[in-house]
């Protein structure tokens, strides 16, 4: 029996430079390119189409009290197995890549046990890879 597919998101964001973008969801995140012109590219993000646009500023910022960390806004990311989660957090540690907040376990033992860390492109936008222990407890309060 196959699963249903689940809807695809589009997401645009702003960036300052192609290149830079490129390289990073590329060559950290190991997304695929979609189509690009001068001042845009779309990027497969496990699935997902995100847009990355050059705008002249960015605006609209700020951060959010959560479980003792700043967690920035706004922010985007993907929801990761388990091993794949820390696939990725080893790789990005190898690349030496500065972290917005680290990766780590939240609400550890609580509903809602989740891997998670944040970290910026090139631009500046925020990213959060997150992981469950439980799957089911994603949407659980």
């Amino acid at each position: 029996m196959t699963s249903p597919q689940l809807p695809r998101f589009h997401l645009a964001f702003p960036i300052r430079d192609v290149e830079s973008t490129r390289r990073f969801y590329v060559e950290l995140l190991g997304c695929a390119v979609g189509r690009s012109a001068e001042r845009w590219i779309d990027f497969d993000l496990h699935g997902h189409q995100i847009s990355a646009h050059v705008v002249d500023t960015k605006t609209n910022e700020g951060f959010n009290p959560v479980d003792g960390d700043r967690v920035p806004v706004p922010h985007f990311g993907l929801i990761l197995e388990w091993s794949a989660w820390h696939t990725l957090a080893d790789r990005l540690r190898s690349h030496r890549v500065q972290f917005e907040i680290e990766p780590h376990i939240r609400f550890a033992g609580e509903i809602g046990e989740q891997a998670t860390m944040f970290l910026r492109d090139p631009s500046g936008n925020a990213l959060e890879f997150k992981s469950f222990r439980d799957d089911a407890s994603v949407f659980a309060h």
